[in-house]
């Protein structure tokens, strides 16, 4: 296994089938819908424009595993050190420590571009999620109620934030 760089032309159907298995099967994404082609040049062209890295692990043969990646947490010009990361495992891949490998290689990535803030927003449901953000020093800063609704429950997301001594010379504006 090694990371890589994800790009459209190479990475974009196989993110999408991650992306779509999680949204049918789980509660890891607040979607009902399985995402489109469509979707997918959207959201890299959003990444491209604003600087934001996807980084993907691979096997020996090139096929993507797993991705993580991080957007925009909130619109506004003074969130601009503040990030909301997400990492996918390919469902045939999961629980064979991919998702702890790309969330160090996605903090190593906000530490490099003077990222301060590292926000995850996860099912609270979602042990396995908790306990890897919690493993790699994110804690638990607030849970929203019944913010969701899917597979007929309300569901709950918690937010869990890492500080990063990064940038080490912030300015306004």
């Amino acid at each position: 296994m090694r990371l890589i760089p994800c790009t459209e032309e190479a990475h974009a159907a196989a993110i999408l089938a991650i992306l779509n298995e999680a949204i049918a099967t789980s509660t890891a994404l607040y979607d009902y819908k399985p995402r489109t082609a469509e979707n997918m040049v959207a959201w890299f062209a959003t990444k491209r424009a604003n600087g934001f890295p996807v980084i993907g692990a691979v096997d020996d043969a090139g096929k993507l595993l797993g991705f993580a990646s991080y957007g925009a947490f909130r619109a506004f010009p003074a969130y601009k050190y503040t990030v909301e990361h997400s990492v996918y495992v390919d469902s045939a891949h999961r629980g064979e420590g991919l998702g702890r490998t790309l969330m160090e290689a996605i903090v190593a990535e906000a530490v490099a571009r003077d990222v301060h803030v590292m926000v995850g927003a996860i099912d609270a449901a979602n042990a396995g999620s908790i306990a890897l953000h919690e493993r790699l020093g994110f804690e638990h800063s607030g849970t929203v109620r019944q913010a969701g609704f899917k597979f007929g429950r309300w569901l709950d997301v918690a937010f869990y934030q890492r500080i990063l001594a990064t940038p080490l010379q912030p300015v306004d504006g």
